[in-house]
């Protein structure tokens, strides 16, 4: 079982997310009819605590609507997904992730390296670590590899 200490709870990682998708997200997140309330509340929390940037100067590698961002839950298995305003997550793709489901609320704002942990309304301890995303536009980034590298 995985747990959360109160280090990790206390230092969640700075977010950062663009002034228009801050509103869009807080309208949705407030809006939703049938969503977990509880999803919703903690993307509120999330919203509240992010630090906002005019859209133009939100960095690149930074999680948004629309990046397709690899993550590895710890533990569990690395996952890529695109994530997508409420309602878009069940066109083509399966990739897709809601922003306003709980792992789309802890990836909004997140940058490669950043570990994110929280627990769900069922008592259960989640922690994901953001190793790449990649927004159109925009070269992919990746967290640091402190290894030699393989070319």
């Amino acid at each position: 079982m995985t747990t959360i200490s109160l280090a990790d709870w206390s230092h969640a990682p700075e977010i950062i997310v663009g002034a228009r998708e801050h509103k869009r997200l807080t309208i949705a997140a407030l809006t939703e009819v049938g969503e977990s309330t509880d999803c919703m509340d903690f993307l509120l929390h999330e919203l509240d605590r992010a630090r906002i940037v005019d859209d133009d100067l939100l960095p690149p590698d930074v999680v948004r609507i629309g990046s397709i961002v690899r993550f590895k839950p710890i533990p569990g298995e690395e996952q890529t997904v695109k994530l997508v305003m409420p309602g878009d997550e069940t066109l083509v793709g399966s990739y897709r992730l809601s922003a306003t489901s709980l792992t789309g609320a802890a990836l909004l704002g997140l940058r490669p390296g950043d570990l994110m942990s929280w627990i769900s309304p069922d008592g259960a301890s989640h922690r994901i670590k953001v190793l790449k995303v990649a927004n159109s536009g925009h070269a992919p980034s990746e967290s640091p590899d402190p290894g030699p590298s393989a070319a």
